[in-house]
Formats: C-alpha cells, sequence, structure tokens
C-alpha cells in the first residue's frame, strides 16, 4: 500500500512512491521526465498534454511495482493556468510565466486600474510581473479572443488533476499565489477579479491541502487498466508542499526552499500585511493545515543555470567544475542584485551580469569562475538580507536557516549562505517537495497524525548536511558593501 506524489517543477518532473515503513518514509521514484516550455512564434508555452501523458506513464510504472495505490497527488509551480471551453477542452497551451507578454503590465495596472497599496492590503501578495492577475490583465489588453470562449480557469496543477478526474477545483496554496485571492474573506476578490478584465465565474471552488478531490476517470482507468484511484490536493504549490516537507523541530523556523527560484521565509498562522511587509514587497501565500508562508520570492539557480546554457554553446559544461572554478577565484569583486528584473529572462545571462557590474561601477567579471563567483555571493547576501527582514515581520529570532530542494547539491552555495547569515545551515532533504506532497497525503487517509509528526518522520527519514559559519567578520564588511552596490537600505529598523 503506497501513495504516488507527482512533483513536476519548472525544468523536469518526477514520480515517487512512498509509504511509512517502521516510522521511517520509504520513498522509491519510478519515473522521472524533462519538462521543457516550446517557443511558438513569439510566445513561449507549456506543454501541458506531455506532462499529462508524462503524469499517466507515471501511473503505469507505479502499477508495475505491484503496490496497491491508495492515493496520488500533483504539485507544481504557481502562477500560470490554463482556459477551459464549453466543452470542457482546453483552449489553447498555458503561456509560461518567463514569456515576455506581460513586460511593462504591472505597472501600468497600478497606474491606471488598482493602486499596488490598495492590491497588498487585500491579498499580501508580493509584487511580480508575472503573477496570474498581470497575465489575464495583459490578456485583457489585447482583447483576447479566448475570454469569449473561455467557462473556466485551471491552475496547472488544477488541469493535470481535471484531466485525471474530470472534477475542476483550485487548490488553496496556488489559489494565493494569483495576487487575486482575498486571504480575509478566504475567496476570490471580485474588485481585483473585476479589474482585471474577467469574470468571477471562471473561477472554481477552493479546495484545501488534504481534500480528496475524485478519483481517476473511467476514461483514464479504462485506458491504464487501474483501479480507480483517489486523488488528494496536496499542498498543490510546490513551495507550499517543500515547507510541509522541512525537518523543523521548533515551531518557529526559517527555510529557504531552493532551486530555479529561491524561496525564503518562515510558517505563519495568520498573514502579515502591515507597511513594512508592502515595502519589503514580501508574501503571505497559503501553506498547509490552517498556516500561512510569510515569505519573499527571491532569483535562484536559473541564473547559474542560464549562465551554464549560453557556455554550452561552445563547449560542454561540468556544473561541478564550475562551482571549482568559482572557489579559485579572489571573493567580493563585484555583486549583482539578483532580483532585478534585467536578470528574468535576458538572452544572454553572463553578458547581462557583467553589464550590471559595469553599469554599477564595479569591476566587470571576465572569466567563468568570476561569473559564478559573483552569482553566488550576491545570492547568499540577499538571502541574508531577507531572512534578517523575515526576522522582523514574524517578531522573532531564528537560530539558523532550513535550506530544502534540489539547490542545496551546490555546497559552495550553502557555505556561503552560513558565512553570509552568521547562523548555521542545516540543508536537507533535497526532494523536499515531493516529501511534503506525500506527508499531505499520508495525513489525509490517517496514516499521519498531524504536521509535527510529518516533519519528525522526514527527520529521521533525511540525511542532513551542516554548514556553520567561517570568517563573519570578512562576510559582514562584504554585506555592507553588497548592500551599498545594489542600492538596499540595511539601515532599517529590523527590531525583532
Amino acid at each position: 500500500m503506497s501513495v504516488l506524489a507527482f512533483d513536476i517543477g519548472a525544468g523536469s518532473g518526477r514520480a515517487l512512491l512512498a509509504d511509512i515503513k517502521d516510522n521511517r518514509l520509504v520513498m522509491k521514484e519510478v519515473h522521472r521526465f524533462d519538462n521543457t516550455p516550446v517557443q511558438i512564434s513569439k510566445r513561449l508555452q507549456w506543454d501541458v498534454h506531455r506532462l499529462y501523458y508524462e503524469v499517466k506513464q507515471g501511473i503505469l510504472e507505479a502499477k508495475k511495482t505491484g503496490e496497491t495505490l491508495e492515493a496520488m497527488a500533483i504539485d507544481t509551480w504557481a502562477v500560470d493556468f490554463g482556459l477551459l471551453g464549453s466543452d470542457g477542452e482546453l483552449l489553447r497551451s498555458p503561456y509560461h510565466y518567463r514569456d515576455s507578454h506581460t513586460d511593462g503590465v504591472m505597472e501600468d495596472f497600478h497606474q491606471h486600474v488598482l493602486s499596488k497599496r490598495k492590491i497588498f492590503d487585500k491579498t499580501g501578495i508580493q509584487f511580480l510581473p508575472f503573477n496570474t492577475i498581470y497575465q489575464l490583465y495583459a490578456m485583457y489588453q489585447t482583447k483576447s479572443p479566448l475570454f469569449n470562449e473561455a467557462e473556466d480557469l485551471l491552475l496547472m496543477p488544477d488541469l493535470l488533476r481535471y484531466f485525471l478526474t474530470g472534477v475542476k477545483k483550485t487548490e488553496f496554496t496556488n489559489a494565493t499565489t494569483t495576487q487575486l485571492f482575498n486571504p480575509v474573506t478566504m475567496d476570490w476578490d471580485e474588485e481585483l477579479v473585476n479589474a482585471a478584465g474577467i469574470d468571477k465565474d471562471l473561477f472554481q471552488e477552493i479546495a484545501m491541502p488534504g481534500t480528496v478531490i475524485g478519483e481517476l476517470s473511467a476514461s483514464v482507468c479504462e485506458e491504464l487498466d487501474v483501479e480507480p484511484i483517489p486523488v488528494i490536493a496536496a499542498g498543490e504549490h510546490d513551495t507550499a508542499s517543500a515547507v510541509a516537507g522541512i525537518p523543523a523541530m521548533d515551531q518557529d523556523f526559517a527555510y529557504i526552499s531552493c532551486g530555479t527560484w529561491s524561496l525564503m521565509g518562515t510558517e505563519v498562522k495568520n498573514p502579515i500585511i502591515n507597511e513594512k511587509s508592502f515595502n519589503w514587497n514580501f508574501t503571505n501565500e497559503g501553506g498547509v493545515h490552517d498556516t500561512f508562508r510569510l515569505l519573499k520570492n527571491i532569483m535562484g539557480l536559473w541564473i547559474l543555470e542560464e549562465c551554464k546554457r549560453i557556455w554550452e554553446y561552445e563547449e560542454p559544461v561540468d556544473y561541478n567544475q564550475l562551482l571549482k572554478e568559482a572557489e579559485d577565484v579572489e571573493s567580493f569583486q563585484c555583486f549583482i542584485d539578483p532580483d532585478d528584473f534585467q536578470f528574468l529572462h535576458p538572452t544572454n545571462m553572463p553578458q547581462q551580469i557583467q553589464q550590471y557590474c559595469k553599469d554599477t561601477n564595479q569591476v566587470v567579471p571576465e572569466t567563468r569562475g568570476e561569473i559564478i563567483k559573483c552569482v553566488l555571493e550576491s545570492l547568499a547576501f540577499k538571502y541574508r538580507y531577507v531572512f534578517e527582514r523575515t526576522q522582523s515581520l514574524a517578531g522573532t529570532p531564528f537560530y539558523g536557516l532550513h535550506m530544502v530542494g534540489g539547490g542545496i547539491k551546490n555546497e559552495l552555495l550553502c557555505q556561503y549562505t552560513s558565512n553570509a547569515l552568521g547562523k548555521p545551515v542545516w540543508a536537507g532533504p533535497i526532494e523536499g517537495s515531493a516529501i511534503g506532497n506525500i506527508m499531505v497525503q499520508l495525513m489525509a487517509i490517517g496514516k499521519v497524525e498531524n504536521l509535527a509528526q510529518a516533519r519528525l518522520i522526514t527527520l529521521k527519514t533525511t540525511e542532513m548536511q551542516y554548514y556553520f559559519p567561517e570568517e563573519e567578520k570578512i562576510w559582514h564588511r562584504a554585506y555592507e558593501t553588497f548592500c551599498g552596490t545594489i542600492g538596499v537600505n540595511n539601515g532599517e529598523d529590523l527590531t525583532v
């Protein structure tokens, strides 16, 4: 007897079978697949039909093991969506959040429709140019013909779940990321929906994490020759699942889910919507088991991945070799702000980094090692900047930082993060999102009692890596230089 978790990120996906044995989590990966977007003319789109195919392949691979499936669930990234017509069919492949159709839209919306402060007071959500509200407003501005045909809007995990079950619902943690959901009323905010130029009827009823949405439809069961497996809404935003999978024993803890994006924050019972959280552009996204995730999106290893992609036009590039080249370079020569929008989707990332350093009158990195060193040190310092403000907003000190996700395989980044914070870093598990997905399912079917027990099981199961700060005074001085270089105010009141 097992549950099946599909954890689908912006670059790849995997299916894992899991169960609890002897109070430890036992997992087995049964399927792994690429998630590569497709450029069609000017638009970057998700190949959602291929993803659905891969989900079905994962079910078939799980079937081959002979395990009886008690449940299954899917988590993905946030904000992107598909529209269904009156016949229940998808009208167009969903746009990728890095597509340029939202360029300039957020600023136009704030200037001509609703102010930033009003939107934040209603949602508590961080302002990012690809949030669902701005994607929809971009379609409204261009008079998209899809609005004449669309009857339902489904976010990415909703869409895959709908293909499997025929049931249309939107899961809570993902709904909150759209900047269209009101955490006070716990429903879609009609004023925001109307301001984006769309009909509230497009949106679905909200399902909380742990809800059984339905079963595999008769047609899917016939196609795959399987029994009707219950499909559960996990924390369907992958970061919500990652936070549920953190092996924290303290009630108050700080985390970073580290991958293509770095998402840093803490778990709170209620949204923190005030002057500071607005000015610092923090977000209050839904969590599992009646929690919210006070956090901030930070551009993550996307920057390194894009550098590697550009360099591989000339020759194959080994990731570990890049890190070795970075280690051999002198420290603190130049910095970037990882969250500057010019790094969101540049044509050539290494050149963009060099241009940023030139524009800010710094030493311009020339070699691959110098560029990677610049990125890693800048990420570590940005983590400190956000960490300190998370403490201030939450009103509690954190004694260290939990790092989870694929990014923790970059041991240099983990060590730099500890150095920058001047605090220990506890790294693990790598499969944080998948584990959180699994734990929500196990709680839903009664095999795990609550989130505290789930985290204890995760801790017993995970091989943790520990990092402790080195050369703290040198890193502290360099942090002051970093703040001055990227133009952020480090002299703010950060009282906890």
